[in-house]
């Protein structure tokens, strides 16, 4: 209803497709995961994890293709959302399946499998006239896990949990045959995913705390090397708080101005505070998506966003499942 109101004030509904030349629909939807990653400057490569596109006349080399990257890795849709077709690979064979269950017509990623062990969307924004941008927003990703007591399986562990336990067919599906009925160690870690996603069970921080000059800096550096990224997110993985304090991540996906913030599904925070927080974000996008429409740029017409959110959603339906 606020993005009607403000499409209402702003006198177009598709007005955040300006923010980011760089990006197809400003990043709205149906955009490529790898083009927004290739925008990147080489410059900064260090902090990209390398990621392959794998089109549908490449599949009959995608072995040796696979090879350059080594296993594990991760497969994920090149036109994806919230996770879904994201799946950690560790042999040939597990890649050829999924490979044999990805729509045959549209193109996927490999990418290096980024150990972390920790990930986070590191919200960013800059204004046209700005010549550094900031961090708006910053939120650490938690994977779905249960800790083990040395008498539960991990079903029952899951059972118990009432985040969990809604998804309990999923994790049938997702996780190897067996598993379920395993029964973990008093005080062990059993992470229940590849993808940290609140779809998945996933719990997201608002970790605004972990921001410093040396971050935001890094942040601003890459988002200026791409040349027309203004409003988005970036999600990396990392490994220790202080390495990302310092500037050290990686980054596995480049979001635009159809990024969640995130930081706002911190269960800690009370509703209001949460709706305060999503306005907040919907009311910036559109007055930069104002300022840079007033340079000249030109949204994205209704029905062309229509279609390209409309493949995207046909897309996601056959994509395998995530694990």
């Amino acid at each position: 209803m606020q993005w009607l109101w403000l499409g209402l004030r702003y006198r177009s509904l598709t007005l955040p497709s300006v923010v980011n030349p760089a990006i197809e629909t400003g990043g709205l939807a149906g955009e490529s995961k790898h083009a927004c990653l290739a925008r990147i400057s080489p410059e900064y490569s260090p902090w990209v994890a390398r990621t392959l596109l794998i089109s549908p006349d490449d599949v009959r080399g995608v072995g040796s293709i696979a090879g350059t990257l080594g296993f594990p890795l991760i497969a994920k849709p090149d036109i994806g959302w919230c996770g879904y077709g994201v799946r950690r690979i560790n042999t040939a064979g597990k890649l050829a399946q999924y490979i044999a269950a990805f729509p045959s017509r549209a193109g996927f990623l490999l990418q290096e499998f980024v150990p972390g062990p920790y990930e986070a969307g590191l919200f960013y924004m800059r204004r046209p006239t700005e010549a550094h941008g900031r961090l708006i927003g910053l939120a650490v990703r938690h994977s779905p896990q249960v800790i083990g007591d040395g008498v539960r399986s991990i079903a029952e562990l899951i059972i118990a949990n009432p985040r969990l336990f809604p998804l309990m067919t999923h994790y049938r599906t997702a996780l190897p045959v067996g598993r379920l009925e395993q029964t973990p160690a008093c005080g062990e870690s059993v992470i229940l995913g590849t993808v940290a996603s609140l779809r998945v069970g996933g719990r997201y921080e608002n970790a605004m705390r972990l921001n410093t000059p040396n971050l935001e800096d890094a942040v601003d550096a890459i988002a200026r090397s791409m040349n027309g990224f203004y409003f988005g997110r970036l999600d990396v993985r990392f490994s220790s708080e202080d390495a990302l304090r310092r500037g050290q991540f990686q980054i596995i996906e480049v979001n635009g101005a159809g990024s969640e913030a995130i930081q706002f599904w911190d269960p800690t925070l009370s509703l209001p505070e949460a709706y305060r927080g999503v306005f907040a974000k919907q009311k910036t996008l559109f007055a930069l998506a104002a300022e840079m429409r007033a340079t000249g740029r030109i949204p994205i017409g209704a029905a062309a966003l229509f279609r390209a959110w409309w493949r995207q959603l046909r897309l996601m339906r056959r994509y395998p499942p995530s694990n």
